[in-house]
């Protein structure tokens, strides 16, 4: 009759402790963003936050990796390249940003003319864009009057909740 060897708990384990799960984590992150177009990604896991982002230029070879908040002391990963501080919008300028996740659409329908382009007059109320979310097209609205003067999505790029689609300059 063959004896069972008793396992050791996972905590006990090598290379399973609370600092090596991070670690898979935030590698785990690092491929998805590799393999994907978002800018950043963020999970939450309990108390404990994993985020990762393109620095700068946007090259998958350089990423911000950050872990915030629950977690030991001590476990936060440094970054791996200094981000480039952010450039902040003239103040005159009014953020839209989207109401929920789901995949940005600047047309009606592929190849139709897009909603607005930078330097386009909106009025309140007017269509920006679309965003899909759950095989449902939700228009977005401007919520002022005034000039497009960024759009900072690409088409049929996926978005987050709270993320800035347009900055316009409102009408005077």
């Amino acid at each position: 009759m063959k004896k069972k060897k008793a396992k050791a708990p996972a905590a006990k384990r090598e290379g399973t402790g609370p600092g090596d799960r991070d670690l898979a984590m935030l590698k785990e992150l690092l491929a998805l963003l590799d393999g994907s177009t978002a800018a950043s990604i963020r999970l939450q896991r309990g108390e404990t936050t994993y985020e990762v982002a393109r620095a700068g230029g946007g090259s998958a070879a350089h990423h911000v990796v950050q872990q915030v908040a629950g977690g030991p002391a001590g476990m936060a990963a440094a970054p791996a390249a200094a981000p480039a501080a952010p450039v902040p919008p003239p103040s005159n300028l009014i953020e839209i940003k989207s109401p929920m996740v789901g995949t940005y659409y600047r047309a009606p329908e592929p190849g139709a003319e897009p909603y607005v382009k930078v330097g386009s007059r909106v009025s309140g109320g007017q269509t920006l864009c679309i965003i899909e979310a759950m095989k449902i097209m939700n228009e977005i609205e401007s919520e002022v009057a005034g000039t497009v003067r960024e759009i900072l999505v690409d088409d049929a790029q996926p978005v987050e909740f709270g993320q800035v689609l347009f900055r316009v300059e409102p009408h005077v």
